[in-house]
């Protein structure tokens, strides 16, 4: 399993393509441990690049603030998990709550 969380300002970017990077972690296969984190700086804002890229990396989930409805149409149909509403905090925080089952969210940052 490979996590992608957008960051910003070491945080949790609320929208979804407008981070400065992304953090890949890879989950152990029993999924409750992370065994790496990679950071990647994205390609340029593009609609519908960014759910590609990241596919293309092999991403299963993404863990958001806010996203489009297009973009979550684009990983829905390559199978890739969205879980949009998560907190604004570092993303360390966010992938040890939602391995744990304690992640709480709220609605979705994004309007569009």
């Amino acid at each position: 399993m490979k996590i992608a969380i957008p960051v910003a300002d070491g945080k949790l970017c609320p929208h979804f393509g407008h981070c400065e990077e992304f953090y890949i972690f890879d989950i152990d296969k029993r999924g409750c441990k992370v065994t790496a984190c990679d950071r990647q700086v994205p390609p340029p804002h593009e609609p519908g690049l960014l759910p590609r890229w990241l596919h293309g990396m092999e991403v299963t989930h993404v863990i958001v603030g806010g996203m489009g409805a297009r973009a979550q149409r684009l990983f829905q149909a390559a199978g890739v998990k969205v879980v949009v509403g998560a907190p604004a905090v570092d993303a360390e925080t966010v992938i040890k709550a939602y391995l744990e089952n304690t992640l709480v969210t709220g609605d979705n940052a994004c309007d569009h």
